[in-house]
């Protein structure tokens, strides 16, 4: 595996397919780093219809994750995956290169 890439875990791909038949079109996960948070960056997190044209698709069970350009260095050997807890489901990503995190699993630092 590139150490760069960014990784669909087979629970993501199955709850997006989940997601999208429910919603009865295709959708797509769009993963993005933005500045801010209480760890100085956080994720964000969409369901979309469609790619940017400059998105890097990552694909897995015919589902997909789109990461913009600008976000996927700081994504680097990451994976996304489907979490459904005590706290709640949710999309997640593990992300080798954040060395602390925030309680709330959305903001983090590298």
């Amino acid at each position: 595996m590139n150490d760069q890439a960014v990784t669909l875990d087979t629970s993501a791909a199955r709850r997006l397919a989940e997601l999208s038949e429910k919603e009865g079109r295709p959708l797509m996960l769009r993963i993005a780093v933005d500045g801010g948070g209480c760890s100085g960056f956080q994720y964000r997190l969409d369901l979309v219809e469609a790619a940017e044209p400059d998105d890097i698709r990552i694909e897995r069970d015919g589902q997909a994750a789109l990461v913009d350009p600008v976000s996927l260095p700081l994504l680097a050997g990451s994976e996304i995956r489907f979490v459904d807890e005590l706290l709640g489901a949710q999309f997640k990503v593990l992300n080798p290169n954040a060395v602390a995190s925030c309680g709330c699993g959305v903001s983090f630092t590298i």
